[in-house]
Formats: structure tokens, C-alpha cells, sequence
């Protein structure tokens, strides 16, 4: 799958513009602030329904401006398919699909994309929530559905803390409180899935996270993935657990035995917390509190790992993101995007990395000189100033070295 056109209205500082892209490797070039980010992130908008930079969809819509749009065309075997989405200030956002009224929470299954930014470093360093997220996307990417359980399960736990403050409120103990059992059936039924859908994915990366750190690191340094289950007794706020990391250097933990057993762990894991949980007026077990520990030579990454590892880490999970899209995609590849990647690594680093993305079937790179990207990966590249597109890829320039020639952004 690669994107053919993108068009934006009022995202970020554009007010319109659009592009037309090729397959291949393309290289959005500008000054810090500038503009390149926002369009390379409109694109992994489409596929995760989220911003890698910001949590709230109101950064995304332009100064004085009431909505913004994103418009794209996606090619694939001949076919192609239009996504629009309208991010709202002000209710609902909303999509559609090939001119036909959808969901947004409908695009992922269409837009496949994995975006590395240097924002990635904090899945090494950043708290656990960076690391769900990751998980959580990648799970939507390969099966939508989840998206609707992901939905489902917030908005219960919601519903059980705003009971467990009330009754910190009021006093109320456990034997007076037997509505929190309604609301510990439905989370422990929807928190089981994603608990046993993490551990899946979590042991599907696991050998392609491997392969690609050796691609770009040229060493054995033993990436490994380990879970951290809160409804096992991890303490959330640990940020080293102990558990998890004294089994760094021994066997495998053992695998679940299914949901049923990750259901009866999760229940029993509520009853033995719901004394602290009346306390403290809040959920202390579930997925929204797990995490996973990255290990480098057996050692926990964050906190040990140098700099340079840590980023190769990050970009490794990146990778090993798009490589098991790729293995089950009926769509082709996902769109590979490297924000401002280049600069961050030595030549030699450069020239591992661009032979391991050089099958891809779209790459989008961003850089602020064109210098630091890998000569064969920069043959068509395009020029951002100022929210204003410069030598488009379909306008005949843009390539290596040419000079920008600035042409208007069309509106949508």
C-alpha cells in the first residue's frame, strides 16, 4: 500500500495543500518548524486515529479554524480508496470512506502506517503508558475490533473508579458496595482480551525486534520484550520491577493458559485489591496499569542503556512493528515513516538502516538537511517552508540537489 495523494485543510499550520506521492523513498525536507512533521503525521493519523506528538486532536486543527481535514488516497494492486476525516473542535470528528459515510474508528482498516520520531525515545525512557500505547496501536493496526474493546474497557474503568471515589467519599466499605461486582464482571471480560492480545503480539515481536536490531546495530546486544502484569502483583509504580527483572537472566516465564486463566488472575487480583482500592479510590489492576520491560544483555534499557541504544531499541520496535504488518497484510506493506530519524545516527547506522527499509513499498522521510539522508534513498524530495509545499513530487522537481521551486498548495 502506498499513499498517492494527500490533501490537507486547516491541519496544523496548512491551511490547504496537497501532495502527490510515488512509491519508493521520498524525503520531506524544511527548517525546524517548518511544517514536514505535521504532514508525515496526518498520515499516521489516518492509521492510528492519534498524534505521536500530542494527545488532544485540538493541536491538529489550525488556528481560528473550526475543523480540519485530512484527505488520502491509498493505491494498492490497482485499487485505490479515499479516507477523509474531519477533526472537529467542537463534537464528534468524522469519516468517510471512498465518499460514503464511516466511522473513524473505520480508517485503520484501510491506512497501515508506522512512524518512528524522536519522540520514540521515550518508549526506552517514558513511563509505562508509552509502552501501552505502542502495543495498543500496533493490536488496532493488525485487528480493528480491538479498537471498540479498547473503547469498551475505558470507558467502564471510568465508570469503577467514579464508583470507587464515591464510596471513599461516603465512607462505604467492601461488604456495603455490592455494585462494584457489575462493574468488575464487564472489566475483567474486556481486560482479559487485551491482556492475552498483548502477550500475543508481545511474543510475535519478539524475533523480528531481534533481527532488526541486529540490522542496524550490527551486534548481539539481546533485545528481549518481557510483560508486567499488574493483575500478577507488579507494582505500577516500580519502575523497575523486581519480578520481571530478576527472570532476565533465567527461564522464560511461563506462557498463560488462556483467557479463562487471565480472567480468574484479573478477579482474583480485584478481590485481593479492593480493600487498597477503597482507599485509594481507584483501579489497580488491569491493563491500563501494565507494562512492558525492554532488556538489553539482561539489563532493564532504561536506566542502563546508553543513548545510542536506547534509540536503536526504539527503531527496532518500530521496525519490528512493520514487519509483522507486512507478514499479515492483504494490502502490501505499511507506509514506513522515519520523522528527522537520520540525524540522530552515524553514517555507518544511516547506511545499515537504509538497507534494511529499502524493500518497503512507501517510505516517507523527514529531514532538516537533506545531507543526512542515505544518497539512494533520497531521489525524489520535496521542499516545506512555512506551511508552503515546495517542488512537489508529481511537479517534475525535486530531486537531490535541485533548488526549491515553490508552487501554490491546491485547496481540497
Amino acid at each position: 500500500m502506498h499513499v498517492a495523494r494527500l490533501s490537507l485543510t486547516d491541519y496544523r499550520n496548512y491551511r490547504t495543500a496537497e501532495l502527490a506521492f510515488e512509491r519508493g523513498a521520498t524525503v520531506i525536507v524544511g527548517r525546524n518548524g517548518q511544517g514536514k512533521t505535521n504532514l508525515v503525521e496526518s498520515i499516521g493519523y489516518l492509521a492510528t486515529l492519534g498524534s505521536h506528538r500530542v494527545s488532544s486532536d485540538q493541536a491538529l486543527i489550525r488556528s481560528g479554524a473550526d475543523a480540519a481535514v485530512i484527505r488520502a488516497v491509498l493505491a494498492h494492486g490497482g485499487r485505490e480508496v479515499l479516507l477523509e476525516l474531519q477533526l472537529n473542535r467542537q463534537g464528534a470528528n468524522r469519516a468517510q470512506v471512498n465518499r460514503a459515510a464511516a466511522k473513524p474508528r473505520d480508517l485503520p482498516r484501510y491506512a497501515h502506517s508506522v512512524l518512528f520520531a524522536p519522540e520514540d525515545l521515550a518508549i526506552v525512557r517514558g513511563e509505562p503508558s508509552v509502552r501501552r500505547r505502542l502495543l495498543d496501536e500496533l493490536l488496532v493496526q493488525r485487528s480493528p475490533r480491538l479498537g471498540g474493546v479498547m473503547a469498551d474497557y475505558d470507558r467502564v474503568l471510568k465508570q469503577r473508579n467514579s464508583l470507587l471515589k464515591s464510596a471513599r467519599a461516603r465512607g462505604l466499605g467492601a461488604a456495603q458496595l455490592t455494585t462494584l461486582d457489575i462493574w468488575d464482571e464487564r472489566l475483567v471480560q474486556l481486560g482479559a482480551e487485551l491482556i492475552d492480545r498483548r502477550l500475543e503480539l508481545i511474543d510475535e515481536l519478539r524475533d523480528p525486534l531481534a533481527s532488526a536490531y541486529r540490522s542496524i546495530v550490527d551486534a548481539d546486544h539481546r533485545p528481549e520484550l518481557r510483560p508486567v502484569l499488574s493483575i500478577d502483583g507488579a507494582d505500577p509504580d516500580d519502575e523497575t520491577p523486581t519480578d520481571a527483572a530478576s527472570d532476565a537472566d533465567g527461564e522464560e516465564p511461563a506462557a498463560p493458559a488462556g483467557r479463562a486463566v487471565t480472567a480468574e488472575r484479573f478477579a482474583a487480583a480485584l478481590t485481593a485489591l479492593r480493600r487498597k482500592e477503597l482507599e485509594r479510590g481507584v483501579t489497580l489492576a488491569g491493563p491500563h496499569r501494565d507494562d512492558v520491560l525492554l532488556l538489553l544483555n539482561g539489563l532493564p534499557a532504561k536506566g542502563y542503556a546508553s543513548h545510542g541504544e536506547s534509540w536503536s531499541f526504539a527503531l527496532s520496535l518500530r521496525l519490528a512493528s512493520a514487519e509483522l504488518l507486512r507478514r499479515d497484510s492483504t494490502t502490501g506493506d505499511p507506509v514506513l515513516v522515519l520523522d528527522d530519524v537520520f540525524a540522530e545516527l552515524d553514517r555507518r547506522r544511516r547506511e545499515r538502516l537504509a538497507a534494511a527499509i529499502g524493500e518497503y513499498e512507501q517510505v516517507l522521510i523527514t529531514a532538516a538537511v537533506l545531507e543526512d539522508v542515505p544518497e539512494q534513498l533520497a531521489g525524489r524530495v520535496v521542499h516545506i517552508d512555512g506551511g508552503r509545499v515546495l517542488d512537489p513530487p508529481g511537479d517534475g522537481g525535486g530531486t537531490r540537489g535541485a533548488g526549491a521551486r515553490e508552487t501554490e498548495a491546491s485547496g481540497v
